[in-house]
């Protein structure tokens, strides 16, 4: 229920005017004068206040600005005789929302009070639902225990909570870039401002100058009036840049003058802006292999590039796939309402032998799918799909099955170094750990003549 106090020196109003909203469902208190007035601010934390200009101990204008400073997000609404407007509009200059001139109508007063607190009220769902969004996409939703994982996690809270204005996550499709951009944002002091996404894949050459930067009214035949481009909306926040590979080279050229200096102009405007952004571009694709290409500005990926972070593959990070796989279990329980509870040990081993073509997401997806389908408590063999069932943990390669003749011992060990590989699909992390030895060893091994 909403809170309304009345401050007013004239008993017979505040009585009138609380009994008048009481029936609108209100929790209306009342105070003669402003000093009661700012004590009742302080214990009841209103969220809209009905406010006389003359009180007995003090004036209306200071009452205001003493109840912003204590509660700078209620609304008060200014109560003013006739007279008095000129009072009433220096109370609107100091933040007042509205103010009703004496005697006014009481339906009119409750058509601006009901104003007011659809106002208060949309900015508490806002606030509810950015504090969801904000835990869903904290560092700690980035989940896993393999080395990689936990280095990454200690990564994005460091760069989020310093002053750097350029990212740049690069990774296969599915790894979870998205997720590491909005950790980003909402780990840093910009988590008030707004995130901005935008998918570089999904806007046209001819349109994207102006989806980023916005136009001037008359600009070009459709530009009926002025429009604000993504990137003035997204001043004092973060705009993530997806699929940055896919902007056209003469698109990358405009966004390079923008970075570099971080202002802009619309299109068809002469004024220069000047925006406060964090920049967090991301790509699937290898931005140096795009340059050597020529599909991709030599000078802008420098200018992206400052700090990289670069997300492996699932199949680089075995140790995340279990943790991973119980984490989308537990959330696809709740949001499907089921009560799967555990992953059988034979199913678990098939999942971990699985190369993840589709990283993340392809795990996310099929968690849910099996959530969905399934109901017994436990995920078993039989319900895994195809693609997983078709996998086999190696067998344990023979040391002599190669063998026709006796060998140098370094080649034996090179031959087996090399069956591993190929038993596990290329996967350096898990032929080490099949070899017991670690990856730097692995690679000089390789490297060896």
């Amino acid at each position: 229920m909403n809170v309304v106090l009345i401050v007013d020196d004239e008993k017979s109003l505040r009585r009138l005017l609380k009994e008048a909203l009481t029936e609108e469902t209100l929790e209306v208190y009342t105070a003669a004068d402003g000093k009661e007035a700012l004590q009742l601010v302080d214990e009841l934390r209103p969220d809209l206040v009905l406010l006389d200009l003359i009180l007995p101990d003090m004036n209306g204008i200071q009452v205001l600005k003493k109840i912003k400073k204590k509660q700078p997000e209620v609304l008060i609404i200014i109560m003013t005789a006739f007279g008095e407007i000129r009072s009433a509009v220096e109370a609107m200059k100091n933040q007042a929302y509205d103010y009703l001139t004496k005697p006014f109508d009481i339906e009119d007063l409750k058509l601006t009070i009901a104003r007011a607190l659809e106002q208060i009220n949309v900015r508490r769902e806002y606030r509810r639902l950015r504090q969801l969004q904000e835990g869903h996409y904290r560092v700690d939703q980035i989940v896993g225990e393999s080395e990689a994982t936990r280095q990454l996690r200690a990564k994005v809270k460091q760069i989020a909570e310093s002053e750097a204005r350029t990212v740049l996550i690069l990774g296969e499709s599915g790894t979870g870039k998205e997720l590491v951009a909005k950790g980003l944002h909402y780990e840093s002091p910009r988590r008030d401002g707004p995130l901005i996404e935008v998918n570089c894949a999904a806007i046209t050459e001819t349109l994207f100058e102006s989806e980023l930067f916005g136009h001037e009214k008359g600009a070009f035949t459709d530009a009926k009036m002025l429009k604000k481009g993504l990137i003035e909306l997204a001043h004092k926040g973060t705009v993530f840049l997806d699929e940055i590979s896919e902007m056209s080279l003469a698109t990358q050229a405009k966004f390079l003058r923008f970075i570099q200096d971080r202002t802009f102009k619309r299109v068809g405007g002469v004024k220069e802006i000047e925006v406060d952004v964090r920049i967090v571009a991301a790509s699937n694709k290898d931005l140096e292999v795009q340059v050597k290409e020529g599909l991709f500005r030599q000078d802008l990926f420098y200018r992206l590039n400052v700090i990289p972070l670069r997300l492996l593959p699932l199949r680089e990070r075995t140790a995340d796939i279990l943790p991973l796989a119980y984490h989308f279990l537990e959330q696809a329980n709740m949001f499907f309402h089921k009560s799967i509870k555990n992953i059988s040990i034979d199913a678990e081993k098939l999942l971990d032998a699985y190369h993840w073509p589709g990283n993340v997401r392809e795990l996310k997806n099929m968690m849910e799918r099996m959530v969905i389908l399934e109901n017994s408590e436990t995920i078993l063999l039989e319900h895994l799909p195809p693609e997983v069932t078709a996998a086999r943990t190696p067998k344990e390669p023979s040391l002599f099955s190669s063998l026709t003749i006796p060998r140098p011992l370094e080649q034996v060990e090179r031959s087996y170094i090399l069956q591993v590989l190929e038993m596990v699909n290329g996967n350096k992390t898990k032929a080490a750990e099949i070899l017991g030895i670690s990856r730097q060893t692995l690679r000089a091994k390789l490297a060896e003549d």
